[in-house]
This record gives structure tokens, C-alpha cells and sequence, in this order.
């Protein structure tokens, strides 16, 4: 499962047709720290109607630079919620086009402070393995899909935290595979596989793990979702769950390395939550904002020359 990975989801059983892929890395930092962290300076929020793609910085040293001012707006308690979400989308964006660029890694990650390096490594490993997962899967249509808001974030983590009380899942095991499997549930559809809902359950899996609930509700999905993981050895072997809900290593290091961000900063939380939908095409990364649906696939041109990125 991936979305913004969602659709690359094998289904939760693991024993389904490689499905649909959505997620994917940025094509170049031209489409979306320093030891001192005074260097860097927060970009102001955007005015005006917001591009469909952040625009970044084309020098890796200015993007990194930038990345660090972003991460800084984001666990900043007084940051006004305009910048917080300008923040995150950059954020985003740039881990997508650093994790696309190893060969930026000599310029970028010196310039990450201490106090967070550990939590870019984690990202930006994160970012390669999920492009990994995904080489070689770009469409030229863009799928039939409708991209909403995802349940309010104290919603979400509450329904994390009930489903780690009932099933021994950790929460932030739970919300990783939540923004991997359909960006928190912004994506409503099925995927090639037939997995459905905000945790990609094939319904035969669900009608199993769902103790009578709805396949598309968070809150049955994601208890659902510890039920299944607890049930295929969670609590005696994190990875072997991991690869049953989705059967490629990639994915297994890519949820661990999201939980992990999550278990070093709970509040990192509040930044993939305004994370968005990137699909990838033959026209390269298009992001699929909320709002977006389509009932049957449609060409990535035709799209684009509505919606230019």
C-alpha cells in the first residue's frame, strides 16, 4: 500500500496483485540548516491563491536552508496555522526532492542542525524507500480518485490511541501507515487490488479484522488495522506485521522510519497532517489537491492543462 502512496497498496492481506501506484518522490526542487539556526529564515505564508506545487529553492544549500526554517515554524507552538500549512507543504515538497537527489546529500544535510538531523535522515530515508517501491510505475492518466480533508487531526489520534489500547499497535505505528496507505485519509477510492478505505483493507480482510464496521470509516479502519497487525505478530516482530500489510521491505522501513519521527516528536504529527497528494505520471509529479475527483481515470495532459502545476 502507498498513496500519495494508497494506491501502490498490495491490500492488507499481502496476497494480492500488486496494486495501482500514486506516491511517488518530487521531479526537481524547482517544483516545491544551518548550526545557527538564526540563518535560516522562514519563508513568509503564500499570498494570494496558493500554487498547486510549493515552489522551492533550486540550490540544494538555499532548500536545506529553507527545510530547516520550515521544520523550526512547525514546532513552534505560537506559529499561526496559514504558516504551519505553508510550512508542511514545503516540508513535504522538499523531502521529496531531496530524497529524489542522493547526490545533494553532501550540501544538504550539513546544513541540518544537531537538534534535528535525526528526524531529516529519518525523512528522507523514509522518502527513498518509498520511491524505491514505486520505480518504474509512473501513469499517464491520473486516477479515479476524490482527494478530501482528512478528519480532524485530534479525531485522528484519538482513534490511534484507542486502537494501541485494544490491540498493542503504537499509535504512531498506526498513524504511519495511515499517511503512507492514503495521506490520512484523504483519498477515497479503490485501488487496482481492491483495497479500500482510509487504511486500504481488501473487504475480505476487513470483513475479518473490522468486528462489523464500516471499510471506509477512520475509526473502524484504523482499530481494524491493530487488529491485524497485533494478529500476524506485531508485539514479538514489528517487521514481519508490517510486511504482511504490504508485502515489499521498502514499505516496512518506510512506515518504521515515519513511527519513529513520530515516537521521537509526537508533534511532528501536526505537520503530516497537512501533507498532500502527489501522483506519478509520465508528465512527471502532479499533485492532486483537495477537491480533486474524478470518477473514471482521466489523461495526465488533459488534467494538466486545467490545472497547471
Amino acid at each position: 500500500m502507498l498513496v500519495a502512496a494508497f494506491a501502490l497498496l498490495a491490500g492488507l492481506t499481502g496476497c494480492s496483485p500488486p496494486p495501482e501506484p500514486a506516491d511517488t518522490a518530487p521531479t526537481a526542487p524547482t517544483t516545491t540548516a544551518p548550526e545557527i539556526l538564526t540563518a535560516a529564515t522562514t519563508p513568509p505564508p503564500p499570498q494570494g491563491p496558493v500554487p498547486a506545487q510549493p515552489v522551492l529553492a533550486a540550490d540544494p544549500v538555499q532548500l536545506a536552508d529553507d527545510l530547516v526554517a520550515d521544520e523550526q515554524t512547525l514546532r513552534n507552538p505560537s506559529s499561526p496555522p496559514q504558516a504551519v500549512e505553508a510550512a508542511a507543504r514545503r516540508q513535504q515538497a522538499a523531502y521529496r526532492a531531496i530524497g529524489r537527489h542522493p547526490e545533494w546529500d553532501a550540501l544538504t544535510r550539513p546544513r541540518v542542525p544537531p537538534a534535528l538531523l535525526e528526524i531529516y535522515d529519518l525523512n528522507v530515508d523514509a522518502r527513498r524507500h518509498l520511491d524505491a517501491v514505486l520505480i518504474g510505475d509512473a501513469k499517464d492518466t491520473l486516477p479515479a480518485w476524490r482527494v478530501e480533508a482528512p478528519r480532524p487531526a485530534g479525531e485522528l489520534l484519538g482513534y490511534y490511541r484507542e486502537a494501541e489500547a485494544a490491540s498493542g499497535v503504537g499509535w504512531n505505528y498506526l498513524a504511519a501507515v495511515n499517511l503512507i496507505e492514503t495521506r490520512l485519509g484523504s483519498i477515497a477510492g479503490t485501488s487496482t487490488a481492491g483495497a479500500q478505505g482510509p487504511m486500504q483493507f481488501l473487504p475480505s480482510t476487513f470483513a475479518a479484522y473490522g468486528d462489523g464496521g464500516d471499510i471506509h470509516a477512520p475509526r473502524d479502519s484504523i482499530l481494524a488495522a491493530g487488529r491485524y497487525l497485533a494478529a500476524n505478530g506485531f508485539g514479538t516482530d514489528p517487521d514481519h506485521a508490517l510486511f504482511r500489510y504490504n508485502n515489499s521491505d521498502h514499505y516496512v522501513q518506510a512506515v518504521k522510519n515515519y513511527a519513529a519521527i513520530l515516537a521521537a516528536d509526537p508533534g511532528a504529527f501536526g505537520g503530516f497532517y497537512e501533507w498532500e497528494v502527489y501522483y506519478r505520471t509520465t508528465a512527471g509529479d502532479v499533485l492532486l489537491p483537495i477537491g480533486y475527483a474524478e470518477t473514471t481515470p482521466i489523461p495526465v495532459a488533459e488534467y494538466l492543462a486545467a490545472h497547471p502545476q
